[in-house]
């Protein structure tokens, strides 16, 4: 029911942490994984990383954040490996400050990586399925701060509870397509990049209280949810999103 045989995955921002356990749980389930980063070292690393659990992996170098080039540098992935059949949009930045701290330049950097880049993005890899006459699953990863927000973080919210919303637009632009459009909201993951706040008593002792599970997230934690929604069990699943937070949004 889960098989992702024969199928083609790109997973964006899948160098390290969340992209790359994703990855691997999509490969998994037998589909052709294509890693994406903007760095060869952290590319061959993750390629590396792969091969030691078993699995295979392509690379596609590109800052998908750059919409100048981006037509063309997708073109010339597929005439390197063929269609694509699942897009996860993963890649994304946060930037902790002030509200009254960002220039607009800023806020235009975050909006960038966060929402117009996989928007333009879902609209290459959907443009193309169509053309092809074929289905397709685009999933994007959101973030609780997509439905909740807090204090010194308002920009990424904000780019957060847009990509959500555009989760839901594209799955009604797309559907009679026979393309499926679904978001995961990742919660609190013990990743590498939040190695200083994992490090925080204090934020483990919030999350044991704030949390129907009391603990963080394990990176690989993150993989069942989108293999579910590439998957064939998720065909008449269109404009959701899941929350994988250990049941922080339903916990008070």
């Amino acid at each position: 029911m889960f098989s992702l045989q024969g199928k083609t995955a790109l997973i964006t921002g899948s160098a390290r942490g969340l992209g790359l356990e994703i990855a691997y749980g999509l490969a998994s389930q037998g589909a052709k994984v294509v890693l994406n980063g903007r760095r060869d070292e952290a590319l061959d690393a993750a390629l590396a990383h792969l091969e030691s659990r078993g699995v295979q992996a392509q690379c596609w170098r590109y800052d998908v954040s750059e919409e100048s080039g981006l037509t063309d540098a997708f073109k010339s992935l597929i005439d390197r490996i063929g269609p694509v059949d699942i897009l996860v949009n993963n890649v994304g930045k946060r930037d902790r400050r002030g509200l009254f701290d960002f220039s607009h330049e800023d806020i235009l950097d975050i909006l960038n990586t966060n929402l117009i880049g996989p928007f333009m993005l879902c609209r290459l890899v959907a443009g193309h399925l169509i053309d092809a006459g074929k289905p397709g699953r685009l999933i994007n990863i959101t973030s609780i701060a997509g439905s909740i927000s807090n204090s010194g973080d308002a920009a990424y919210t904000a780019s957060k509870g847009g990509l959500a919303a555009l989760t839901r637009a594209m799955a009604a632009d797309l559907g009679k397509h026979r393309i499926t459009v679904n978001g995961v909201a990742p919660g609190f993951f013990a990743t590498e990049t939040n190695a200083k706040v994992v490090a925080d008593q204090s934020v483990a002792q919030m999350l044991e209280k704030r949390t129907s599970l009391g603990r963080w997230g394990e990176p690989s934690e993150i993989a069942g949810a989108v293999a579910f929604l590439a998957s064939d069990a998720a065909s008449y699943v269109t404009g959701e999103i899941i929350h994988v937070d250990g049941g922080y949004m339903s916990h008070f």
